[in-house]
Formats: C-alpha cells, sequence, structure tokens
C-alpha cells in the first residue's frame, strides 16, 4: 500500500487520518456526554474537561493536517457505479462533517477561552486565548458546541451507514477503499 492516494485508492495516510479523526469524535462525545454530568466532588471534574480539550486541540492540528494532505494528494476518483446524485451527496456530506468538525472545535475554543485564560494541551503547550470577553460567549459558545456535537455524531452516523449501503447493497468498493483493500 502506498502513502499518497491513487485515481482508484485512498492511501495509507489518508486511511489513518480518516480513521484517527473518526475514533477521536466519537471517543470526544461519549467524554463530553460523561463530563457534563460530573458533580464537583467527582475525582475527574477538573481531569475531565482538560482531557477533552487536550484532545480536541489535538485534533484540531490533525484536522489541518488532513486538509492539507487532501490537497497535496486528491482522493481516488468516484466509482464510476455513482450516479449525480450520489456524486453530490457525497461531496456535501464530507463537506459537512469537515465544517462541521471545524465548528466544533472553534466553539470548544471559545467556551474554553472565554475566562482570558489559555488552554493547556496536555502539559506540553497552551493555546492562548486571543478571543475571549465577548458578551455570554462561554453560554452561547456552549450551546453551538453541544448542537454541532449532536449534529456531526449524526451526521457521521449516517456517512458511515451510507458505507455500509455501499458494500452490502450496492457491492461496490466504496468502503473497502477506506480499508485499504483493492479493487477487484
Amino acid at each position: 500500500m502506498h502513502w499518497r492516494n491513487s485515481p482508484t485508492h485512498y492511501g495509507l495516510t489518508s486511511i489513518l487520518l480518516h480513521w484517527l479523526v473518526a475514533v477521536a469524535v466519537f471517543g470526544l462525545f461519549g467524554l463530553g456526554l460523561w463530563m457534563v454530568g460530573l458533580n464537583y466532588y467527582s475525582s475527574w471534574y477538573r481531569t475531565a474537561p482538560e482531557l477533552h480539550k487536550s484532545i480536541g486541540i489535538v485534533l484540531f492540528a490533525v484536522m489541518l493536517l488532513r486538509v492539507l494532505w487532501r490537497l497535496l494528494s486528491p482522493g481516488p476518483a468516484a466509482l464510476a457505479s455513482h450516479g449525480a446524485l450520489t456524486r453530490l451527496t457525497t461531496k456535501l456530506g464530507h463537506g459537512l462533517l469537515y465544517a462541521g468538525l471545524f465548528a466544533v472545535m472553534i466553539s470548544g475554543y471559545l467556551i474554553s477561552t472565554a475566562d482570558g485564560r489559555p488552554i493547556g494541551v496536555f502539559g506540553w503547550f497552551e493555546v492562548p486565548a486571543l478571543i475571549s470577553g465577548l458578551p455570554r460567549q462561554e453560554d452561547i459558545a456552549g450551546l453551538v458546541h453541544e448542537y454541532l456535537a449532536w449534529a456531526l455524531v449524526i451526521l457521521a452516523g449516517l456517512h458511515a451507514l451510507a458505507a455500509l449501503k455501499h458494500h452490502f447493497i450496492d457491492h461496490d468498493t466504496t468502503l473497502k477503499r477506506m480499508f485499504g483493500r483493492v479493487d477487484g
């Protein structure tokens, strides 16, 4: 398997970035749901949000890398069996996933920096609070973050269902390509 994409297959870099982002998104969603239910006396009360923020910042960097990689190594062409509607919904779905990911991460940043403090990332470095003190910044960004996170997970679920439909009903190689399998 090659690192770069080819006209017919995803390369190892795209495959690893795809699955890393997928695991991170669902992991962050689960962690987010769990941590909002913690009370002040929980041993995870401070640790879970710090972990959530750190993973979110790393995910942001991975997504920037993913966008750059997509520009340097475009994905394979659509399958010949995919009609115009399938091609359009594929582009729209991927566009919404990318936009949703960046929007949910930016809203998370705005929640975390509302008080003017930087975000620590695993104790390695800090991301400065460039935007803070906006009226109701934490509250509004929090609502946006919550609703976007739900929308993103639902859209990612639909994305997975579409891949399964292509595999089990259409019997095409859409899903196999994202697992690095060769056509045929």
